[in-house]
């Protein structure tokens, strides 16, 4: 049976995330669930638990441009990007670092990585490092919002599940950087106009 923990309980979750269990969490997009970046065996799991295909990876969370700096390769471009619109609902498509095991990313040679605007996922990433994070929900089913729906798709499959309701309830939008010109590959709240504005200013 899946733990109900609260807010005030992040050492528990972090001692979870640390021992390569499953937890989900509300964040400033939808309700995610995650496990620690290096563990090929809570990589597993963590597909098990959703009935994901196995051969789609996970995006990452961090904490900060430090420690995404860890585990994808930025150039000034993406970096001014991070630093306009970084936390918040956007992710990059990055060339990764060998610090991101290829095993772990299915063998792809680039990883999908956000800075969420949530103090309480932030403090848990400060702690526990980076976190592979998805929406908590089964796969091909709607993503979670609040902790009562991601229990009642994955009661019993996760560890813990901390108390909360997802801000936004929309994904964030993500942007391919790894080639010359920018791709939007999925728009959520903030625009890809706005982003290839702040690119291409002055």
């Amino acid at each position: 049976m899946t733990e109900l923990l609260d807010k005030r309980s992040i050492n528990k979750v972090v001692s979870l995330l640390q021992a390569e269990e499953i937890v989900s969490f509300p964040t400033d997009t939808v309700f995610g669930i995650g496990v620690i970046y290096n563990s090929g065996k809570a990589v597993k799991k963590m597909k098990e638990a959703k009935g994901r295909d196995a051969a789609k990876p996970f995006p990452l969370m961090v904490a900060s441009v430090e420690q995404m700096d860890e585990v994808a390769f930025l150039g000034d471009r993406e970096r001014r990007i991070a630093a306009r619109f970084m936390p918040g609902a956007l992710t990059l498509v990055l060339n990764k670092k060998d610090t991101v095991r290829d095993e772990f990313v299915n063998g792809f040679r680039t990883v999908a990585i956000r800075i969420p605007d949530d103090r309480f996922v932030l403090r848990v990433l400060n702690k526990a490092g980076p976190l592979f994070v998805t929406s908590a929900n089964l796969s091909g089913q709607p993503a979670g919002n609040t902790h009562e729906e991601v229990l009642a798709q994955l009661d019993g499959r996760i560890a813990a599940v901390v108390k909360g309701e997802a801000r936004s309830h929309v994904a964030s939008t993500i942007i391919d950087c790894t080639g010359e010109e920018l791709r939007c590959l999925r728009e959520g709240t903030l625009s890809f106009q706005d982003i290839k504005e702040v690119v291409y200013e002055g």
